[in-house]
Order: C-alpha cells, then structure tokens, then sequence
C-alpha cells in the first residue's frame, strides 16, 4: 500500500527527514515512536501533502507516486490524516463538515452522494460504535471542544470517511484513559485486510490498546530499529538514548 526509500524532506532550508525508509502492506498496522523532533509530524505533513515542503527520494500509495498530488486528491484516494492539534473553525457546522467531506471523496470516486436522512443514519450509527454523544456534531467543529472531544471527533470523520490508510499523528496525546480506549476502539473496529494504519505516538500506553504489527523507531530522520510490540516495551523502560 506504502512504500517510502530514502525520503528526504526540508523546509524553510532545515533537512528533517534525512532518507527515511518504510513499506506498509495492506491490512497493517505501524507504530512509529521517537524522541521530540526526530521527524514523525513531518512524516505525517509529507504523506498528508501538505504544502511547504522539498522532498526527495521515493514516496509511492498503492502503486503510484504521491509526490506530485495535491492534499484533496490524497484524500480522494483514501488517505486520512488524524491532527495532533485539530483546528477549530468558527461558523462551520460539525455535521455539514462531515457531510460534504464525505460526499466530495464519492464523488470523486463516481459514487452516489448521500442524501441529509442517509448521511445522519451514518452518522448515528459510527457514533454509537465508538461511544460519542451526537450533540456535539450540532456544534461548530471543533469550537469550544475539550481536547478529548476533538480527538474523538476525528475518530469518528475516519469512521465516516472510511479510508484505505490512516495516519494518526499523536491523537493519543493529552487523553484520559475513556477517550484514550475510544480512540484505540475506532482503529481496532476498523482493521480489515485493505486498510492500514500508521500510528505515530511518544507512549506506549496506546499500543496496550492497539496492538501493532511494526514498531519503528525514528530518530535523527530515520528510522533506525523495527520490531515487533515489544520494542514499544523495551523504550518505554529505557527511553531512547540507545538508538540516537
């Protein structure tokens, strides 16, 4: 599904990922860990498309190279990005958001748009699946949400979305246990064998949750050690002054 060689990738003339290499397969789940500022939030900006940045190297989804494919049609081909920080927009209401997102990617696939009554049955039914009170998809998105909401509220726009490869970047971060498990049941509720998963996280604690079939960790701009869950377990002891 993915496959990363020797990715390099700058902005504003800093070199952050230094010749990354990295292949998911359908079906997989990666976790990616690493010390502050070793390159996974680039990692997620350069997979996502977002603008800014020089890259070199490799970066291909499915057979194809992304390099040249801009963010929307990213997200046309079934790539989902989950924020760290999910901006707040003013005057945008959660549901309207969701459904025009949605019906902009079928579209672009040749699918039939949903109709207001097809969509809100949608909505209900990814919500009860992952906990989450409808009320706040009445809401502007994202404005005035606790941290947990807006995490959860990204969960739910990948359930809706439903895409081939999702990026989490961080959503763990900040989480009380409930929001932490609901965040881990809509990964592990949506595991098949064509959709994968890259997980970027500093803390074990999610993996508990999630279980990964890679743990890589990246340091410096580079992924230097792959196992299995238990490296998760082996950093959460040691920390990361063995693989600098």
């Amino acid at each position: 599904m993915l496959e990363i060689k020797n990715l390099k990738a700058s902005i504003n003339n800093r070199q952050i990922l230094k010749g990354l290499n990295l292949s998911i397969k359908p079906g997989e789940v990666h976790a990616v860990m690493g010390p502050n500022g070793s390159g996974k939030s680039t990692l997620a900006n350069v997979l996502s498309g977002k603008n800014g940045y020089e890259i070199s190297g490799e970066l291909n989804f499915e057979g194809k190279s992304l390099k040249k494919i801009p963010v929307e049609e990213r997200a046309q081909k079934g790539i989902f990005l989950a924020f760290q920080y999910p901006l707040e927009i003013p005057g945008v209401n959660t549901n309207n958001f969701l459904k025009t997102s949605l019906n902009s990617i079928r579209k672009a696939n040749g699918d039939k748009e949903l109709d207001t009554l097809s969509f809100l049955k949608l909505v209900k039914e990814k919500s009860l699946e992952l906990g989450i009170d409808e009320k706040i998809l009445s809401r502007q998105l994202n404005v005035g949400f606790s941290g947990g909401e807006k995490k959860k509220n990204e969960i739910l726009q990948m359930k809706i979305l439903n895409p081939s490869f999702s990026i989490l970047d961080e959503t763990d971060s900040g989480l009380d246990i409930d929001a932490l498990k609901i965040i881990a049941n809509g990964v592990n509720s949506s595991r098949d064998k064509k959709k994968s998963f890259l997980v970027i996280t500093h803390y074990q604690r999610l993996l508990d949750y999630i279980k990964p079939d890679f743990v890589h960790i990246l340091s410096d701009g580079k992924i230097v050690k792959t196992g299995c869950s238990e490296l998760a377990e082996e950093l959460e002891k040691t920390g990361y002054k063995n693989f600098n």
